[in-house]
């Protein structure tokens, strides 16, 4: 794809960057057929090709109206795209570029701001969404079923596994998991704890940053990067063999953090180590003795949703149905795997109509086979799948518990 930058945006830090993805483009629409909101609409401009040529055209010409603004934002970063092209266009970069000079350049509507600022403020900070979910908990039997469906429910407390192997790895305690499902870590602690791993939490580490800079604010952003690797850094010169994550949105930005962080020259070496130590929990423990765990039969039949930010983020498809499979565990068949559930990080709560729809395809998807439960990798298609499906949705760790 030809290009010629407007003038405007030569000094820009990531210009060259974005340039390049745009060259890249060859036009072939093989991503229009994989992706979610093009499916649902069919609408040039709401398929990756279409989005393409409206972030060609904001950095061409320097304009960006409110439509094309909107035709942006209905887009869920699922990356489905990536795995499509067979070019190799990295258009979830070239999303993030876009959006962020847009931001700068487009005022919005004070509602979309403020829902915008609200969810910067509040969800990646488990001391701030923590106490407000559990008012809506305490409220939860006299909600409104819609607004009940979407509040999940109190989990009871599991105790963190004491352990002092030879063997230790850190672990991302996150955000919004920390106080929606506390337990998936502890559960992971417990497995590794059986396997002879002992995994520890950085208390300073928090966020990992995806929140912010995904809404644009990517100073934020990097600030909580920035923070996490101060937070890890001394056990990784103790030897930490890995950072385990359990959340596999996190999962995909902290494995990206050397790339983020790549100008800064106080935080790009050690940024670069981190991600190269950022392991989805499927990743460690595909490669351990699962009979160590002495697991009883599940006896459940279990269908398995792959989010799009282990398969399409990190490349990791099918790596969580290997291991359960391994375990003995009896998977049901599903179809449309690469298509979102509409969680996608916030898009839920800025995209609800659209969000709906995909999660009423992805019901249908996952339940052809009336599985007694649903699993999944990511805290929030977790909660996303959970506020409507008719079955069981966790976190697929909890099928490993030893107990």
């Amino acid at each position: 794809m030809r290009t010629q930058i407007n003038v405007k945006y030569l000094d820009h830090p990531d210009i060259q960057e974005a340039d390049s993805i745009l060259r890249s483009c060859v036009h072939c629409g093989f991503c229009t057929a994989t992706c979610p909101t093009y499916q649902e609409l069919g609408d040039e401009r709401d398929g990756p090709r279409g989005r393409i040529y409206l972030i060609k055209q904001l950095l061409e010409t320097g304009d960006i109206s409110e439509k094309s603004q909107t035709h942006l934002d209905r887009c869920l970063t699922c990356r489905s795209c990536e795995t499509t092209c067979p070019s190799g266009v990295k258009y979830g970069r070239l999303a993030e570029i876009g959006r962020g000079i847009m931001e700068e350049q487009l005022e919005r509507p004070f509602k979309q701001k403020l829902v915008r600022w609200l969810l910067r403020k509040v969800l990646p900070y488990p001391s701030r969404f923590g106490p407000l979910l559990r008012l809506g908990q305490l409220g939860r039997p006299i909600l409104p079923a819609e607004l009940k469906a979407k509040v999940p429910a109190k989990q009871p407390s599991l105790a963190w596994p004491q352990s002092n192997h030879a063997r230790r790895m850190l672990v991302l305690g996150g955000c919004a998991q920390s106080s929606a499902t506390p337990n998936t870590n502890v559960i992971a602690a417990r497995v590794l704890d059986k396997l002879g791993i002992s995994l520890l939490m950085a208390p300073e580490a928090g966020c990992c940053g995806a929140v912010s800079y995904h809404l644009s604010a990517h100073e934020e952003g990097l600030a909580f990067m920035r923070r996490n690797i101060d937070a890890w850094w001394p056990e990784i010169e103790a030897g930490a063999e890995a950072i385990v994550i359990s959340a596999s949105g996190c999962g995909a930005m902290v494995k990206e953090y050397g790339e983020k962080l790549i100008k800064d020259p106080q935080y790009a070496a050690k940024a670069k180590r981190v991600s190269e130590l950022a392991k989805d929990i499927g990743e460690i423990l595909v490669k351990e003795d699962l009979a160590q765990l002495q697991l009883q039969n599940q006896g459940r039949k279990t269908a398995v949703h792959c989010p799009c930010s282990l398969q399409h983020g990190q490349q990791l498809g099918g790596l969580v149905e290997q291991i359960l499979q391994q375990a003995g565990i009896e998977l049901t068949r599903t179809r449309d795997g690469h298509l979102c559930c509409g969680s996608a990080g916030t898009y839920s709560i800025q995209q609800p109509e659209m969000s709906q729809k995909l999660l009423s395809n992805k019901l249908e998807a996952l339940t052809i086979e009336n599985p007694e439960q649903i699993v999944t990798a990511n805290v929030g298609c977790q909660l996303h799948l959970g506020s409507k499906s008719e079955v069981p949705v966790k976190h697929w760790i909890e099928l490993l518990d030893p107990r």
